[in-house]
């Protein structure tokens, strides 16, 4: 695929986007003239500083994939983008600033709450070292790909999550901190509408920049992140398959990664992407025991409703124990990350017999949980540039 439909598909999908909000916007609309004069100095911008860094070598296109025309050193297909923002972006500003409406401050603030900005690193580092260590290079795809899990994801992933689980959150005392908003009513439906102005521009693009392996993957990433929280289909609702897809939430920015890098799945690969999806699995399971009174009372079902609190710290702990032991069977240097099961045994380890009516107390080694991830993540970091090492 060349540049040019590259960034015919990325503007076609703004003047899309714009379309759809503009009629949402109502009479107030948008002050045309004065998107016309930023976009001109938008343009101005981007072919002064894109000309700039092409002469310093900071990135380069490849030739046979561009038309040949350029302003300054900027090919013409470069400024596509801030194209589409100008297109985009007043539009959007107009529905979210329409009187009579959430104010975007307030919308803004309840996104970040939601969206977990503790676990952002937890979707956006798989995607990026996938990436990375398939390519070995930092490209505008890597880019754009690591930022959409980093934000636009987590907004999709735990806002569509708290619309959708409103009743329950109300009884549930961990909302309204580091886990998660209790969203308001009046939220719900700006929310959505933020979802999907920052998820479809990205999803669009990582489709055009991949093949039919990415585009699998990105369908069943994106399939995940809505089956587990909406109706009809709501999967956190079916005791197994919300685990399961849970663990997708997380190992699924890897395979996108690695599809787009075009990354051959040896058994070395594959045994790593299963204990990945292992303590995915297990993580879920633990965490839903903290909660088996406010999704009973709300007559919502788990993992952990359908098993009970023992059995679902059992079933936990067996997974990390598998994804351990998994791990010891991976080429060199991926054996060094079995060890990194221990913690996560070691804190779950304690509440082996805990009963339904205690569960709420496992919340405390839940809140270690969220903090292990960094320590874990950091001693990940070390094996892939171990791995990096040895691959070179």
């Amino acid at each position: 695929m060349n540049y040019l439909t590259l960034a015919s598909i990325f503007v076609t999908a703004a003047v899309a986007c714009a379309w759809l909000l503009a009629r949402r916007a109502g009479r107030r609309g948008v002050t045309w003239v004065a998107v016309a004069l930023a976009g001109i100095a938008l343009l101005l911008l981007t072919a002064v500083f894109d000309t700039l860094m092409i002469r310093l070598g900071l990135f380069s296109y490849a030739p046979e994939h561009l038309i040949g025309f350029r302003i300054g050193l900027a090919p013409i297909e470069d400024f596509a983008y801030p194209l589409a923002i100008v297109i985009a972006l007043p539009v959007l500003w107009a529905v979210l600033t329409k009187p009579g409406i959430v104010p975007l401050t307030k919308l803004v603030h309840q996104a970040w709450l939601a969206s977990r900005p503790v676990s952002w690193i937890n979707t956006a580092f798989p995607f990026a070292a996938a990436l990375l260590l398939t390519t070995r290079e930092i490209s505008w795809v890597w880019v754009i790909g690591t930022l959409y899990y980093l934000v636009p994801y987590n907004i999709a992933m735990y806002g569509v999550n708290d619309v959708f689980d409103y009743e329950s959150d109300l009884r549930n005392p961990r909302k309204g901190g580091i886990e998660g908003a209790l969203l308001a009513p009046q939220f719900h439906r700006p929310l959505l509408w933020l979802v999907l102005a920052t998820n479809v521009p990205f999803v669009l693009v990582l489709l055009a920049a991949g093949g039919p392996m990415a585009w699998v993957s990105l369908a069943v990433s994106t399939f995940a992140l809505l089956a587990y929280s909406a109706p009809p289909l709501r999967l956190k609702e079916r005791p197994g398959w919300d685990s399961v897809t849970s663990s997708l939430h997380f190992v699924s920015p890897a395979v996108v990664g690695l599809a787009l890098g075009g990354a051959t799945i040896d058994s070395g690969l594959f045994l790593t992407l299963l204990a990945f999806f292992l303590w995915g699995m297990a993580a879920h399971a633990f965490g839903a025991v903290q909660d088996i009174r406010p999704d009973r009372d709300a007559g919502i079902g788990s993992i952990a409703t359908a098993c009970g609190a023992r059995r679902t710290v059992r079933l936990a702990l067996a997974l990390w124990l598998l994804a351990g032991l998994l791990m010891l069977a991976t080429p060199w240097p991926g054996p060094l990350a079995a060890i990194l099961a221990l913690p996560y045994l070691v804190n779950c380890l304690p509440w082996i017999n805990v009963t339904d009516d205690t569960a709420t107390e496992t919340n405390r080694a839940w809140r270690r949980f969220i903090w292990i991830n960094y320590g874990a993540g950091f001693a990940v970091t070390l094996i892939l540039i171990l791995f990096w090492q040895v691959g070179t």
